[in-house]
This record gives C-alpha cells, structure tokens and sequence, in this order.
C-alpha cells in the first residue's frame, strides 16, 4: 500500500481542526511533501465527495462530519478502489508442480477474509476517532 491513505487522513484531520482556510501548500508542508502531491490527494478525495472547494475561494471542506467519514470511505476515495485488494497472487504458476497447480486456490481464500474483515474494521472507524487520537497522543482535551 502506498501513502495515500495516511496522506489523507493528515489532510482531513488538519482541515476538520483549523480554524483558518489551508491551502495545498500549507497542507504540504506540515505533510513534508509537495504542494502538487496534496493537490491530487485533494482531487481523490473531493471526486468521492470527501471534501469540497469552492473557485475563487481559498481552502477545503468537509462534505459531511468527521463522525460520519469512514476510514473505510478514505481508504477507497485514496486507492481509487471499489473494495480493498491488498493481496496479489503471482502469475505464471508452473501447474505441473503439485504446488503451484493449487497454490492460488489455496490463499485466496484466506487473503478474500483478510480483505473483508479489514474492510469491516475500517467501516467502523471514523475521521473523528483519528482526530480524538491526535488530541490524545498531543496531550490535550478535543474541543467539545
């Protein structure tokens, strides 16, 4: 998995809690990356209707409530996915090996279950979770 996903859950958290409009490069640089690589991360997530922006007006927003944006939500608008597909069976098995005949059949199985429950994990959690831990390890109170 790439950084997407953490990316955005970076932005998402620095846009739900300031109190000023951030733009890509304010974003960047507390990021430690570039402008351009916020700005498709942004795209990402306004395509999936995560955040929004208005022309002519500096900054982002949240579509909806930190309560209500599952990690799950962030993952898929991040990966450009339907559905989490971590695991990747290799091509070009020798099927006159008795293992490589059934090796795939074997762990697919196992790597569909992982997926799924992965998926329900991430379901259940949200943005708000994220930003109450970021509260948690700054030693401070959220805002009620």
């Amino acid at each position: 998995m790439d950084t997407k996903f953490s990316v955005a859950l970076h932005v998402l958290t620095m846009i739900s809690e300031s109190e000023k409009a951030l733009s890509s490069e304010d974003l960047a640089q507390s990021v430690g990356t570039n402008a351009s690589y916020i700005r498709k991360i942004i795209t990402l997530l306004k395509k999936e209707g995560i955040l929004s922006s208005q022309r002519g007006k500096p900054g982002y927003t949240l579509t909806r409530a930190a309560d209500d944006i599952t990690l799950l939500d962030i993952y898929l608008a991040t990966q450009e996915a339907q559905s989490i597909n971590l695991f990747h069976t290799h091509q070009n098995v020798n099927e006159e090996c008795p293992v490589g005949a059934h090796i795939i059949r074997a762990v697919s199985p196992i790597f569909r279950e992982t997926e799924t429950r992965l998926a329900q994990d991430l379901a259940q959690q949200t943005l708000r979770q994220v930003i109450s831990n970021l509260y948690t390890a700054a030693g401070k109170t959220p805002p009620a």
